[in-house]
């Protein structure tokens, strides 16, 4: 059977990129990253959007109630006062997910002291598990992907090892990951026969 489909919200918060006056690098490197960890054939839902909660909380409603299973923001998770991202997605949370967000800045700690400003955060809406991403592409592959050492030896987790089982347990498709790029973690009982490539 080959692996089942799965629909991703992807959203940019900017105010500049939304207006045109730059050119928006968080939905493409969302994208990339995506099609490079999954083996999961992927519907993108994409998103730019301004700097405005009341914005960023509707669109994340409606990729939502459009069946998202999983949602990434990037952008705006700063102290910044245009910086409203985590606002807005606490405002649609049903439940807080705060190790994500705990894990992301534990990552980004590595390269830079101000990782402490960041101010991620990720809930579940539904059945659908929200998370804000850091605003920079290169930040982005770090926190999902983790710190790997010379050898490739995983040195701290990217996050994305616990995405997968975590929509299981909401009820959504079995995300299968391609191994060298952020292996899924499952606890045995929750896994399936791994998939052969022929």
């Amino acid at each position: 059977m080959p692996p089942e489909t799965v629909k991703i919200g992807i959203v940019s918060v900017s105010d500049r990129a939304s207006s045109g006056v730059y050119e928006d690098k968080g939905l493409p490197a969302l994208r990339t990253w995506l099609a490079s960890a999954l083996l999961n054939p992927i519907t993108f839902e994409a998103r730019l959007i301004a700097d405005e909660q009341t914005l960023i909380s509707a669109a994340l409603i409606e990729l939502v109630d459009a069946g998202c299973s999983l949602v990434l923001t990037t952008g705006g998770t700063g102290p910044a006062l245009r910086d409203v991202t985590p606002e807005a997605t606490l405002a649609v949370a049903h439940k807080e997910m705060p190790g994500f967000g705990e894990q992301m800045r534990r990552i980004s700690l590595e390269f830079v002291p101000t990782a402490i400003l960041s101010r991620q955060v990720a809930v579940i809406r539904d059945k659908t598990l929200i998370i804000n991403l850091p605003g920079q592409p290169k930040s982005i592959a770090e926190t999902l992907e983790g710190l790997r050492d010379n050898q490739g030896t995983s040195l701290v987790p990217g996050i994305f090892a616990a995405v997968p089982y975590c929509i299981d347990l909401l009820g959504g498709p079995y995300l299968e990951t391609v191994d060298t790029v952020c292996k899924a973690f499952r606890p045995k009982t929750a896994q399936r026969p791994p998939r052969t490539m022929g």
